[in-house]
């Protein structure tokens, strides 16, 4: 069975519930953290967005595994840059996760379509990137003193479940 793309809300992505969130990867480079957030995906109804390079093959056995058989529920969009991503999709607004950020997730009002942008494993998103956003799109996940970061995939969910959360997890069971 062939699932159909539609314009969704300025961005391509098949209807599944409402309301949509959008996923965006900048730059993934570790295959099964792509695939756990992939299943992700599909399990809420939001859209992945992947912005090249990737670090992987979207065939990548790791890949495959880690998403299961979820890769196809999911809907994952590819960019060949994070410039195309935003020309196509002109998000109304960007929130962009990150350890250099003062503002919490959980202080984030979370809206039908925003996008949420997650950097590389190993070196987060680039500060040019988080410097042209306004602080308040700057948001982060607390960890204890001296600790660098969560694992990519576990960040992703505890922000999608959180945004879900606020819209009532409208299309859930």
């Amino acid at each position: 069975m062939k699932r159909q793309l539609v314009l969704f809300s300025k961005f391509i992505c098949r209807p599944t519930t409402r309301p949509m969130l959008h996923v965006v990867l900048y730059q993934p480079e570790i295959p099964p953290n792509t695939g756990n957030i992939m299943r992700l995906c599909a399990n809420t109804g939001a859209c992945l967005h992947l912005i090249e390079p990737l670090g992987f093959k979207l065939e990548d056995r790791e890949l495959r595994r880690a998403g299961l058989d979820y890769r196809e529920w999911a809907e994952v969009l590819t960019y060949r840059n994070l410039e195309t991503f935003l020309e196509m999709a002109k998000p109304e607004r960007l929130l962009a996760f990150t350890t250099r950020a003062s503002r919490l997730y959980t202080e984030a009002q979370y809206k039908d379509n925003d996008v949420m942008l997650f950097g590389p494993e190993t070196r987060g998103l680039p500060q040019t990137l988080l410097g042209s956003l306004p602080e308040a799109h700057r948001l982060r996940l607390p960890l204890r003193p001296g600790n660098r970061s969560l694992n990519l995939s576990n960040a992703v969910a505890v922000v999608v479940y959180e945004a879900w959360r606020q819209l009532g997890f409208e299309g859930g069971k």
